[in-house]
């Protein structure tokens, strides 16, 4: 009963955590989609008008609500500090804080049976965890001193060889970790970099400005500018990092052979897509970026398609034959042994309160209404059991497809 309640207790935690992830994320991303928007949508001002002349940069008109605004973008800062100033910064800190949470709640707390894949390398729980955290330091300063180069002024450049190391980190990580627990590193790495991005660069810079004009003197303009750098780069990171949130979810990337390189390419096609749409607040449309991500993306698809289960031989080397189904007492004898200590209404297997996604098996009648789910998850992806941790064999596994393919009777 313990241990029971704690797993339970570990099931609301989740729950909570990963609400607020959700919360804040959308708060921090909505904030960066929106200030990208208004700064490549501000026109500048007439030429010898009162908003020139008030060192407005430039500025644009909107309505929304019932409302009308005019946001005004100073290319440096204002003759005089506001009495009122917000900042947008305790959306990213919440954002990161409870997605590290989640990754102890998720993670961390269960890594032999979350991140530990034998097939994949023969890493203890605590290994695999600091290997997750090591990702996560390392790629900020990696990072951090790529922009600090000379190559973060050559920004196409530093795109590219930033995008070259986010995926040398996926391709490592996909042969220390399960995949499930790669892709989510690699998109905890993403996420660190963002908040560093505002915890020690934006924030500490706008506080410079702020101090300068308060003491009387002329705000220095690179503090600005690094701002508006790293701004711009998290903005670019978003959509790579909001597929990683829900990868978890799709068996078929995480668990492909070349998982890294599915990887790449989808956060690739999100890149591109992304472009498009800052381009279209400068008044560009080139349709080619979101095309060319599209196409990116149907060629994932394509490339990672399951492939037809091939039959049993009657023996070794000969002419395939179609086998016969196994006995549907052989079939639930292997899902007993193998799903239902997490896929029933009560779990035995240790760290599961409640069976994960609500699927259960211990029944005749539950096996038969998810043989569909059981033969993708078990046959065609593999990532079942999880790290194969109840250690299902081949044989068992083609038993499974036999009886699928014969009807699943």
């Amino acid at each position: 009963m313990e241990a029971l309640l704690v797993s339970y207790g570990i099931d609301w935690a989740n729950l909570l955590v990963r609400w607020l992830h959700l919360i804040t994320g959308i708060a921090w991303i909505g904030a960066s989609f929106y200030f990208v928007w208004l700064d490549n949508s501000i026109r500048p001002p007439k030429p010898g008008s009162d908003l020139e002349k008030k060192g407005v940069s430039g500025e644009l008109w909107a309505v929304h609500g019932g409302g009308f605004y005019n946001p005004q973008k100073y290319l440096v800062a204002p003759a005089e500090l506001p009495q009122e100033l917000h900042w947008f910064k305790w959306e990213a800190y919440a954002t990161w804080i409870t997605g590290v949470a989640m990754l102890f709640i998720v993670y961390y707390f269960n890594a032999s049976a979350m991140m530990v894949d034998k097939s994949v390398a023969n890493l203890s729980g605590i290994e695999a965890v600091g290997v997750g955290i090591g990702t996560l330091v390392l790629g900020w300063i990696v990072y951090d001193l790529l922009c600090r180069s000379p190559l973060g002024k050559r920004e196409g450049l530093l795109g590219l060889v930033m995008f070259v190391f986010i995926v040398a980190v996926a391709y490592l990580l996909t042969h220390l970790l399960s995949g499930r627990a790669a892709y989510i590193h690699v998109g905890a790495m993403i996420g660190t970099i963002m908040v560093g991005n505002v915890l020690m660069v934006i924030i500490p810079g706008q506080r410079k400005l702020v101090e300068a004009m308060q003491q009387g003197r002329s705000p220095d303009p690179i503090h600005g500018r690094r701002g508006k750098q790293r701004s711009v780069h998290n903005n670019y990171f978003t959509l790579p990092i909001l597929f990683i949130m829900i990868s978890n979810h799709y068996a078929m990337t995480y668990t492909h052979a070349h998982s890294w390189l599915v990887l790449a390419a989808i956060m690739a096609a999100g890149v591109l897509i992304r472009h498009f749409f800052n381009l279209r607040h400068k008044g560009r449309v080139a349709i080619g970026y979101p095309i060319a991500g599209v196409a990116l993306l149907l060629a994932v698809a394509v490339a990672i398609a399951p492939r037809p289960v091939a039959p049993a031989s009657a023996a070794a080397g000969s002419a395939p034959v179609a086998a016969a189904a196994p006995d549907f007492t052989r079939i639930q004898a292997i899902i007993t042994q193998r799903c239902a200590s997490c896929h029933s209404d009560k779990p035995t297997q240790a760290g599961f309160a409640t069976a994960p996604a609500g699927m259960m098996l211990q029944t005749p009648e539950l096996i038969h209404q998810h043989a569909a789910k059981i033969f993708q998850r078990a046959v065609q992806t593999k990532d079942m059991p999880l790290a194969n941790m109840t250690q299902m064999t081949d044989e068992e596994r083609a038993d499974v497809a036999a009886w699928f393919q014969a009807g699943a009777k």
